[in-house]
């Protein structure tokens, strides 16, 4: 009988004890880096920049609205998603590409930017045209048009 009782807390605690585990917040390695500043347009840019060439992960989700779409003008025209894109970014780890980059501002209004971005490879240039837009307070970036020569 004291068998039995033994057995039958030792499941309880193991019951409590994965139920507490499971109804915990998922850990995060580093929360302080996973939060970027967005309250700006040109702070949105350079994170922009920075996770397109510097291979930066960190906060790459906040940086796209939830209805972002980037399309590659190339012989064929391709349409990535929002999803795509950030798995494509979370991949890269670290990479950082090597080349000379620009940025002018086409146009921009209180809530509103659009932002020419362009890569200077060695043997080809990347233009990567942005729409970036206020959305409650943090700048993201709503579309982007890439273009290479």
């Amino acid at each position: 009988m004291k068998t039995l009782a033994k057995i039958f807390a030792a499941a309880a605690l193991i019951a409590v004890s994965t139920f507490t585990m499971a109804a915990g917040k998922p850990e995060v390695a580093n929360p302080k880096k996973a939060v970027v500043n967005l309250s700006t347009a040109d702070l949105a840019i350079d994170h922009y920049i920075a996770v397109m060439t510097e291979g930066q992960s960190a906060g790459v989700e906040q940086l796209f609205t939830s209805d972002f779409k980037q399309k590659v003008q190339a012989a064929e025209a391709k349409i990535n998603s929002r999803s795509e894109v950030i798995d494509f970014l979370k991949k890269q780890k670290g990479e950082q590409l090597n080349c000379k980059t620009s940025t002018t501002i086409v146009e921009q209004s209180g809530d509103y930017m659009v932002a020419k971005v362009t890569q200077q490879f060695e043997e080809f240039t990347k233009t990567d045209l942005i729409t970036l837009v206020n959305d409650g307070g943090n700048w993201k970036v709503s579309q982007s048009i890439n273009s290479y020569k």
